[in-house]
C-alpha cells in the first residue's frame, strides 16, 4: 500500500470517530444494547468495577482475572469479592438504565454514560455522559426519575432491535 492512501484511511477514521483506540481515547460504545458495552471487546461500563462505586466510593477498574457474563455484557471486578457481590445481587450493582444517561433518557435519546462521571442515588449505580448531566440529576434526581419512568419502557424496547 502506497504511504499516502494509508495517511488518507487513517485521517478518514480520525475524523469520523471510528476506527482508532488508544490510552486517550477509549473504544467505541455500542448504544443500540440494553447494556452498554465496548463493540469490540463486549466488556461494560469499560472495564470499571460496578461494585467498587458502593465500596469504595470511586471508579477503580476491574481486572480480566475476575469476568463475569451477565446480560451479555463482560463485567470486571477488582477481586473475587466484587465478582461475587455483583453476581449475587446485579440489580442493586449493575448501573442502572444498562448504562446509559439517565438524564438524556429523560430527554427521549439513549447515550451511554461514562463510568467516570457516576452518582449513586437511593442505593442505585447511574452513569452519565457528560459532568453536566450528573450535576444536574445530582440537584433533582427525582424529577429526572419521574421522565425517565414515562420514556424509558419504549427506549428500552427499541435497544437491541
Amino acid at each position: 500500500m502506497r504511504p499516502g492512501i494509508a495517511l488518507i484511511g487513517l485521517l478518514v477514521c480520525l475524523l469520523s470517530g471510528t476506527g482508532i483506540t488508544g490510552p486517550g481515547r477509549p473504544a467505541e460504545a455500542a448504544t443500540t444494547e440494553r447494556v452498554v458495552v465496548n463493540r469490540f471487546s463486549g466488556i461494560a461500563i469499560e472495564g470499571f468495577d460496578p461494585v467498587a462505586y458502593f465500596v469504595e466510593g470511586t471508579a477503580l477498574q476491574g481486572t480480566a482475572e475476575f469476568e463475569a457474563n451477565l446480560w451479555g455484557a463482560v463485567w470486571r471486578f477488582r477481586n473475587e469479592g466484587d465478582r461475587a457481590s455483583f453476581l449475587a445481587h446485579p440489580e442493586i450493582y449493575g448501573p442502572q438504565f444498562g448504562g446509559y444517561d439517565p438524564v438524556d433518557i429523560a430527554r427521549g435519546v439513549t447515550i451511554a454514560g461514562n463510568p467516570r462521571f457516576f452518582a449513586i442515588v437511593a442505593q442505585r449505580l447511574y452513569l452519565f455522559s457528560r459532568e453536566a448531566n450528573r450535576d444536574a440529576f445530582a440537584a433533582n434526581s427525582e424529577r429526572f426519575l419521574y421522565e425517565v419512568g414515562k420514556r424509558w419502557p419504549a427506549l428500552y424496547e427499541q435497544l437491541g432491535q
